[in-house]
């Protein structure tokens, strides 16, 4: 039994930022019926690489759920969506705002069926303001959001994240915005709307730049693989490979230069962490000369005996056979009806007694409609051959 068994989901949602968010609830052990365009389904499943016709991209966000066809604009296909909202916990969607109230499903038409339905709309802009009716993509928020201006190597241009973050930041929130709807709803007896907007995530996640800013008055720019307040956290050539150095606190730095017998903890351009930013352009030359006498392997594990986070950069191929990463069963393999035998990332959410578990992989395109049709709104083999004829299915 999961920490969200008996929670069940309505998934409406394609593409990531509400399929990542239906895939967290799903990992802790909600049911997540996922509704999909009749023949083409989710978007991302014409997304590759493919195996056996299968998108990776679709199989990596939508493990745990079952997938149900269904014509949204076919009359009998929104009388089958509001029989579902009657039976369901959660509906979450991530269409433009006003695609719903214009197909009859929205928000104050489905709480009249279900007054505990939570009702989860995850978009470009929110619902409200002056940019709700715009579309958006994971690389577009990315940069109206600020984070491409921080992003990239001094003096070169902004650069988008090398993962889809706008996208995944949102489906965070939004699967967190539905858990305090849910636990709200113990006390009240009611649910509501959670709304959830790209956007507003990347300008919540901005942390310090905007504080910076705000300070300062300076505006942030790229400045590489440095901190722009903590000096030393940047890496460092060796005479292997690079190594990845994080000396947070004076504590640290004291250690750092006893280990790397470096006199100059007493220093006062380098004595505390304004200081040591202050002079920073002095203070790296004399680190980076003393990284280069050692190989990154021979200076880990120094840093590893005395405390001082660091590590390597590794790429994809060595993260996936990291001996952390794979103690922590943050990489697994799950068996595909179609594409058969494929790795994909584990659960990050550790819990003690209700843990998360990786049940099926991703469904292939309406795999369960006829089962959820009949276990939810008891229609027989005539009945959803009738709706199959129609194209409702």
């Amino acid at each position: 039994m999961g920490a969200l068994s008996g929670i069940k989901v309505l998934d409406l949602t394609r593409v990531l930022a509400g399929p990542y968010a239906t895939m967290v609830l799903a990992d802790l052990g909600a049911e997540i019926i996922k509704i999909e365009q009749p023949e083409k389904g989710d978007d991302s499943r014409a997304f590759g690489p493919y195996k056996n016709g299968e998108s990776a991209y679709f199989m990596s966000i939508n493990r745990n759920k079952e997938s149900l066809t269904l014509n949204l604009k076919a009359p009998e296909g929104k009388e089958i969506i509001k029989e579902f909202v009657k039976k369901v916990d959660v509906l979450v969607e991530n269409f433009r705002p006003g695609t719903m109230e214009k197909l009859g499903l929205g928000y104050d038409v489905l709480k009249e069926i279900n007054p505990r339905l939570v009702y989860a709309s995850s978009t470009g802009y929110g619902q409200t303001g002056p940019y709700s009716q715009r579309p958006a993509y994971d690389a577009v928020v990315q940069a109206m959001g600020g984070i491409m201006s921080i992003t990239g190597q001094k003096g070169g241009e902004p650069t988008r994240v090398g993962t889809s973050i706008g996208d995944i930041t949102a489906g965070l929130f939004c699967a967190i915005g539905v858990l305090a709807a849910l636990h709200e709803r113990e006390r009240s007896g009611l649910g509501q709307m959670v709304d959830v907007a790209m956007l507003d995530c990347q300008v919540a996640i901005l942390e310090n730049a905007i504080s910076r800013y705000e300070f300062t008055g300076e505006v942030p720019v790229p400045i590489g693989n440095r901190h722009p307040s903590i000096v030393p956290f940047e890496p460092f050539d060796t005479l292997s490979s690079p190594i990845m150095l994080a000396a947070g606190n004076d504590r640290l730095w004291a250690t750092l230069c006893d280990l790397m017998e470096l006199d100059i903890v007493d220093d006062p351009r380098f004595a505390t962490n304004p200081k040591r930013n202050e002079n920073y352009n002095e203070l790296r030359p004399i680190l980076a000369e003393r990284f280069l006498t050692r190989t990154a392997e021979e200076w880990q594990a120094i840093f590893d005996e005395a405390g001082i986070p660091s590590g390597p950069i590794n790429s994809v191929d060595k993260v996936v056979t990291n001996e952390q990463v794979v103690a922590r069963e943050m990489i697994l393999e799950v068996k595909h009806p179609t594409a058969g035998d494929t790795r994909i990332p584990g659960i990050p959410i550790k819990l003690s007694r209700t843990p998360g578990e990786v049940r099926m992989a991703a469904p292939v395109l309406g795999a369960d409609t006829e089962k959820l049709l009949q276990e939810y709104l008891g229609l027989g083999p005539e009945q959803v051959a009738d709706l199959r004829d129609k194209h409702v299915i």
